[in-house]
């Protein structure tokens, strides 16, 4: 079943790097009591997530987080070492929170995932992004053809804010 607006995120614990090394953080932890701009990318380092999606957050970021988003948040089937590496190639450590959801577990509990074996990429995120309030989705957005970037980007999420 696919997450829909109005649903609480299911518990999933993340990982993310820190300067202190990996740690585990929960949705409880990233979401309760906070408004996020919480989008998801199929991978790290793929040419639509790095030339497009990713840089569009960085883009509105000042406009997004003006609106009264308290954190914006990127998650995507990679690990927290490709994830950390990936934020600090595009100048993004520290002004994004990037979640990885290594094994696709909180994908596969949002029924958001996409199977890319085809390609080689294996199990992945669909494109998405949502505003969470809270734990509750209040908006959601999913790119209907693969391989777009033209309903989850920064700019869109400025706009429904």
């Amino acid at each position: 079943m696919t997450i829909a607006v109005g649903d609480r995120l299911p518990a999933a614990t993340f990982k993310t790097m820190t300067e202190s090394g990996v740690v585990a953080l929960t949705t409880d932890e990233v979401f309760a009591g906070k408004t996020v701009a919480f989008f998801a990318v199929p991978g790290a380092f793929t040419p639509g997530c790095s030339k497009t999606h990713l840089p569009g957050y960085l883009a509105n970021r000042e406009a997004i987080l003006a609106k009264g988003v308290d954190t914006i948040a990127c998650t995507a089937v990679n690990d927290a070492f490709v994830m950390d590496a990936w934020s600090k190639a595009h100048g993004a450590d520290g002004k994004i929170l990037f979640l990885a959801d290594g094994s696709a577990d909180f994908a596969r509990a949002v029924g958001l995932t996409l199977d890319l074996s085809a390609g080689g990429l294996g199990l992945r995120s669909q494109r998405w992004s949502m505003l969470v309030k809270d734990g509750v989705v209040t908006e959601l957005m999913l790119e209907e053809k693969p391989g777009t970037i033209e309903l989850t980007g920064g700019a869109c999420m400025l706009g429904k804010l």
